[in-house]
């Protein structure tokens, strides 16, 4: 049986044979189900299956990109023709091209496949389980529902340059959403599990659980009055800071420009003691691969250590662009070019715990939700919509709503502090976070 890695070989072969200069093929193959439930019962019961193939040719430095659903080689003549036609006529790219040396494959340590397989009971199970926990919170008083799924996927990349690669990821997931309070009043909250492994997947009446005690809490929030205070971060929002700074050493916005960090490399960025860590070889991770986009390996990377920035996030192109190499962290869909992105990422827990983290707040605010985006990437301007708890003498006090937080984000890595509660949840994560002297805009 033909595998993916030879089928893409094949088809790189028809397109050298048609003319290209070079050319890489990506393959992706998933297979899915989920369930959805509300208020007992099944909502939507799902089974997708997808198979996406891509084909990029070069013709000296021009590039293009053709996709089909098909996966008969019968089809891989005029793909790679289509493609060739579209390469005469678009401009040229200087920066473009393969890697000249491709890296070799990380082992399958990184046990990113999960033999086991729910079948449609075991996920309405779950579901039931989550909502009713949610449900039964005293308060609670509606439910938007609780989602779990399971998929699988193959990804297969081989090029012009030698490289031909293959793996295969699971992903587990259970979520529940509640509501609680009557009419206007009302308030909703969420909590979530995603997996690569079942076994790792959290409880899921414990997940409704914390939904239900989550919307509950937020039961008659206040506005608060205009003030410069600390602001102490969930978790969950925290990792909203670790994709500001995402964004600003994304080697693609330091080439445009268009980075508040674009003039920082190898200086502080935050307070000495902070490390920030892009890891795609991480066990179970839920971004681990053994390679990226364009077949590099990419390996565990300080990308600010002891504060100081050491590393912008690359993948060819922009490495080119700023005479550079890549990091390996190269991202693409089968009908796009690659492009850089954050693997595992995450902020080094500090030494306090939350509760010692705010323990010297006479008023602050804790924030558990953001709405909006009211970032400047080239500024690093923020403005963002919030809601959460009043800190007052250094604990929880009243829900708030309605209130915004503004600042810069240069001067928030400065002057943030993280707790030691770090735990790996989301793929970005952080622990809680206290940011000093931001505006807290309220009634």
């Amino acid at each position: 049986m033909t595998s993916h890695a030879d089928l893409l070989q094949d088809l790189v072969a028809a397109a050298r044979g048609a003319g290209a200069d070079a050319a890489d093929a990506l393959l992706v193959a998933s297979a899915s189900l989920s369930v959805q439930r509300r208020l007992g019962k099944i909502e939507q019961l799902e089974r997708s299956e997808g198979f996406d193939l891509g084909l990029r040719v070069f013709l000296g430095q021009r590039q293009a990109i053709v996709a089909t659903t098909d996966p008969s080689p019968r089809g891989f003549q005029a793909l790679a023709e289509r493609a060739l036609a579209m390469a005469r006529v678009v401009p040229e790219d200087p920066f473009a091209g393969l890697p000249e040396a491709p890296d070799g494959l990380i082992s399958s340590a990184l046990e990113l496949e999960d033999p086991a397989e729910p079948g449609a009971e075991d996920l309405i199970a779950r579901c039931a389980a989550a909502e009713d926990a949610a449900l039964a919170i005293a308060g609670v008083t509606n439910s938007e529902g609780a989602d779990a799924g399971f998929s699988r996927y193959t990804v297969a990349l081989a090029a012009s340059n030698g490289f031909a690669g293959e793996y295969t990821r699971t992903s587990h997931s259970i979520s529940a959403t509640a509501l609680a309070g009557q009419g206007t009043g009302m308030e909703r909250d969420y909590d979530y599990s995603s997996t690569v492994f079942l076994a790792d997947l959290e409880d899921a009446a414990a997940i409704g659980r914390r939904a239900g005690e989550r919307a509950v809490a937020r039961l008659n929030p206040t506005r608060p009055k205009t003030a410069r205070i600390p602001v102490v971060y969930d978790p969950r929002v925290a990792t909203s800071l670790l994709g500001h700074l995402a964004g600003a050493i994304n080697g693609a916005a330091v080439a445009r420009g268009t980075s508040f960090l674009r003039d920082r490399l190898g200086q502080r960025v935050m307070a000495p003691g902070l490390s920030v860590i892009d890891d795609p070889t991480r066990r179970r991770g839920l971004r681990s691969r053994p390679f990226d986009g364009e077949g590099m390996q990419g390996i565990r990377r300080a990308v600010v250590e002891d504060g100081v920035l050491t590393s912008w996030i690359l993948d060819w192109r922009s490495a080119r662009q700023l005479g550079m190499v890549s990091t390996g962290h190269a991202s693409r869909g089968t009908g796009g070019p690659p492009g850089p992105a954050p693997t595992n990422l995450y902020l080094a827990p500090g030494s306090l715990t939350p509760t010692a983290l705010m323990a010297d707040i006479r008023e602050g605010l804790y924030v558990t939700e953001l709405i909006g985006m009211g970032v400047n990437g080239v500024t690093g301007d923020y403005s963002r919509g919030a809601a959460g708890f009043m800190i007052r003498d250094g604990a929880l006090a009243e829900p708030v709503s309605e209130v915004t937080i503004a600042g810069n984000v240069r001067e928030m890595l400065l002057h943030m502090t993280p707790a030691d509660d770090l735990v790996f949840r989301r793929g970005t994560d952080s622990p809680t976070v206290r940011v000093e002297g931001l505006t807290m805009a309220g009634g």
